[in-house]
């Protein structure tokens, strides 16, 4: 049985593949609305140039150019490709989000699309543009692609309740990558201290630790440069007079009057 953020894992993921369908839909319902806007405007032009005066005042009285959501209005073409220019636009940049690229570009210019935030700003603007879709009259094909991703919206805002700013990390394929090499055992080293490599047991016994060993070297290395040269002979003798470990060798100067002068 699999754990439960293997569950929710899958889960987040499935309602993000459903929402690259949803944006993909709605991208080409656009395109399409944005010809068949293009066309009935020119076929207006053409009918009202050609057409008596009481048909033309009759398409006038219209308040959307037949067969089109564009108003008849003044600049009523303008707006109406102007609104499907910024919804492809829009969900190019949606669709971008979900995928999760650049993602420097989105923290840095669209933080709220970005992975520190959830899934609620997506979800809001996945209605908004749904909305804007379904309050015109358009046919089947845009009716249902807006209305798809008016319910993925939704559900995106549901889900941002629920895990928040969490949301993008938990269905990240890296992260859970991460999270899986993370519950791996680590490497224990079961082989004696003084026989791994690097290990300072031996001098930490021995010397005592490095500032130990180094504090020893430091002294026998003066020991032995303060006596070095006189050895056993006349001249060790001689100095170990003058240092007072023997008062009668100072006094007399004579080796052998170490030995009279014992007990």
């Amino acid at each position: 049985m699999l754990p439960a953020r293997a569950y929710v894992f899958m889960g987040l993921n499935a309602v993000r593949v459903l929402s690259l369908i949803a944006l993909t839909l709605v991208f080409s319902s656009s395109i399409v609305v944005m010809v068949h806007d293009v066309q009935a405007v020119n076929h207006f032009l053409s009918a009202s140039s050609a057409s008596d005066n009481s048909t033309v005042n009759a398409m006038e009285d219209c308040d959307y150019i037949e067969g089109s959501t564009v108003p008849n209005q003044p600049a009523g073409a303008f707006w109406a490709v102007l609104n499907r220019l910024l919804i492809i636009f829009q969900v190019i940049m949606l669709f971008l989000s979900e995928i999760g690229w650049p993602a420097t570009f989105f923290k840095t210019y669209f933080p709220v699309l970005g992975k520190d935030f959830g899934l609620g700003a997506l979800g809001v603007f996945e209605c908004l543009i749904g909305a804007t879709v379904l309050s015109h009259h358009v046919d089947t094909f845009t009716l249902v692609a807006a209305f798809f991703l008016f319910s993925i919206g939704c559900l995106n805002i549901v889900l941002g309740l629920i895990f928040r700013e969490s949301a993008k990390a938990r269905r990240s394929i890296t992260s859970w990558r991460a999270e899986r090499a993370g519950v791996l055992p680590s490497f224990d080293d079961k082989r004696p201290p003084f026989a791994r490599p690097g290990s300072t047991f031996v001098s930490n016994v021995f010397m005592g630790g490095s500032e130990k060993g180094h504090d020893l070297t430091s002294e026998f290395g003066s020991l032995r440069s303060n006596k070095s040269g006189y050895g056993f002979g006349r001249q060790g003798e001689k100095a170990a007079g003058l240092k007072g470990e023997f008062p009668h060798l100072e006094a007399s100067g004579n080796p052998a009057s170490i030995r009279t002068a014992a007990p």
